[in-house]
């Protein structure tokens, strides 16, 4: 006999989200606490357009790295405990940015934070569904996006003030005292999650061959065209290795006992769609983050806290479509429909905001952001939702962190490629306009030499102190220069909308991952009761057995 713990009241479903729920804020103030001051911190460290990327991408690389093997782990030892290391590792990797003083060093602690963001990201979600069915997580589905929006909106918000009045640096600083309440609060109120009891192995060398095909593809599309020629030897090395470790990754998960990405998840559907869906979402959800705020900057001449006061629009939609869907979803149990028109309005997003320009109607660019960040909040949460709805109880972690693993990959080479699209977009420009900008500089007189060595360093020039007539060029060609780079987000938001089209439409099951478990244990244990003997099931019904097994899993 065995019987299904049943779900948790709200109110102490509630409290054992707390953690997690704070645990997420951490992650999301201390990452866009720093989106609006990257300008002015970029160009405090002299850095480049390419520094700029690699301050985003470096995190996002080793989040997308880590998360595959933060979920391995999750399936293999204490789920708990590793949710509190991550978040040691993400706060002190974050306070330690706030020391750097070149870009370099920014660029080495933005990777180990990246570490922490991935064990965050992953362990979260698959905490949840030991504590929480499908069915019901759909409106918890809209807190955590709830908590996204809000840290997200307050984030560049106080990233700018905070810069304004006190410098950048103490952004990187200002999570440490949230982190230590999330700390407390986990270990109080999050229930032990023991994972299955079997030998725990890591599969190191497939750590090292992911690693390896992620960062030479991410250093190739970074610098190709720059740094070196798009058909080169450096092109040859860089994509050659690429695709030999990607190869040697496959054949090594194929051999593991405990592989770090089994890819027998990708026979089943609903994750393969998924996958593919989730990397466009990356890509629009990184790409808007890191763009915007610069566009705000760099093309319409705001200062920090004005930027991000002028990128809320997006923040609305994806609190808005966040929390609504979630709440709908668990009243009516459908998901797919949101999905769908959560694709198509990321797709039209990034469409709009592909032909903005420094004057653009800014009613017309907070529509745009508008329905991007809805397309975002309808479509993230709910395919890890879609996934975990159909995945395997002893490989939630793989398959939940599987999803964001890819919707991290997408944001980290989408963010790569918009970057270097933009770099050699604006470096186009600017010897376009060397005659307009000689003309203007002339023009200032004994100040004009000033802004004329700034411009030729290189490094990020800062727009908003500029003259009038100097920053009406500039800030037309960045607004090109990011206009074109939100283009090539538009692809992948239509092979989006395909692959969400496709998903099998799964009824969400009521039982949690837990539940699932010891149902699927009571199953086999019926295997072996006479015939005719009445059983109790997980879900709660008395049947009887007929020669075999006559567990079932009941919406």
């Amino acid at each position: 006999m065995s019987t299904a713990t049943p779900t948790a009241a709200p109110r102490h479903v509630l409290t054992a989200l707390s953690g997690l729920l704070l645990g997420m804020f951490v992650s999301m103030i201390a990452s866009t606490v720093v989106s609006t001051s990257l300008p002015v911190i970029v160009h405090d460290l002299d850095g480049d357009q390419g520094v700029f990327t690699w301050v985003v991408t470096a995190m996002l690389l080793t989040t997308a790295i880590s998360t595959p093997i933060w979920g391995k782990l999750a399936d293999l030892v204490n789920r708990k405990v590793l949710y509190q290391v991550a978040l040691v590792i993400f706060v002190i990797a974050t306070a330690a940015a706030g020391f750097a003083q070149d870009p370099g060093t920014l660029i080495a602690f933005r990777a180990v934070q990246g570490i922490g963001a991935g064990g965050l990201a992953a362990l979260s979600q698959v905490l949840m569904a030991d504590i929480i069915s499908p069915r019901e997580r759909g409106r918890y589905m809209g807190l955590f996006g709830a908590v996204m929006a809000v840290a997200t909106v307050g984030g560049p918000l106080l990233g700018g003030l905070i810069t304004d009045s006190f410098g950048w640096r103490w952004n990187f600083f200002v999570s440490i005292p949230i982190a230590a309440a999330a700390m407390i609060i986990v270990q109080r109120t999050l229930p032990h999650a023991a994972p299955a009891q079997r030998k725990v192995r890591i599969d190191y060398l497939g750590i090292v061959l992911l690693s390896t095909a992620v960062s030479l593809l991410l250093i190739w599309v970074t610098g190709a065209g720059g740094s070196f020629e798009w058909w080169g030897l450096e092109t040859i090395l860089m994509v050659g290795g690429a695709l030999v470790a990607t190869a040697l990754f496959i054949v090594v998960e194929i051999r593991s006992a405990e592989p770090l990405v089994p890819l027998s998840l990708f026979r089943d559907r609903t994750f393969t769609l998924a996958v593919i869906a989730s990397i466009a979402t990356g890509i629009a959800m990184f790409g808007a983050s890191v763009f915007l705020g610069q566009y705000m900057q760099m093309a319409r001449g705001a200062t920090p806290t004005e930027a991000g006061l002028m990128t809320i629009p997006m923040i609305a939609g994806l609190l808005l479509a966040s929390v609504g869907v979630g709440a709908l979803i668990t009243r009516y149990g459908h998901w797919k429909p949101y999905l769908v028109v959560g694709g198509i309005l990321l797709t039209a997003g990034a469409i709009l905001l592909s032909t903005i320009h420094y004057d653009t109607n800014f009613v017309l660019v907070s529509v745009y952001m508008f329905l991007l960040g809805a397309g975002v909040g309808m479509t993230m949460q709910n395919l890890v939702l879609a996934v975990q709805n159909t995945a395997k109880p002893r490989e939630m972690g793989v398959a939940s962190s599987g999803v964001t693993f890819f919707r991290s990959l997408g944001g980290t080479v989408g963010v790569s490629l918009m970057g270097a699209a933009l770099a050699t977009r604006v470096t186009d420009l600017f010897g376009d306009s060397r005659e307009r900008i000689g003309t203007a500089l002339a023009g200032l007189g004994a100040e004009g030499a000033k802004w004329a060595e700034q411009l030729q360093s290189g490094a990020l020039p800062q727009v908003s102190a500029m003259p009038e007539s100097l920053r009406v060029i500039i800030e037309d060609i960045y607004a090109q220069g990011i206009s074109s780079a939100f283009l090539i987000a538009v692809p992948f938001a239509v092979v989006s909308i395909i692959a969400i089209v496709f998903l099998p439409n799964t009824s969400l099951s009521r039982m949690t991952t837990s539940e699932r478990r010891n149902a699927s244990e009571a199953d086999l244990a019926t295997v072996s009761v006479p015939e005719g003997m009445s059983v109790l099931t997980a879900t709660g019904s008395v049947s009887v057995v007929s020669g075999r097994s006559t567990m079932d899993d009941r919406d």
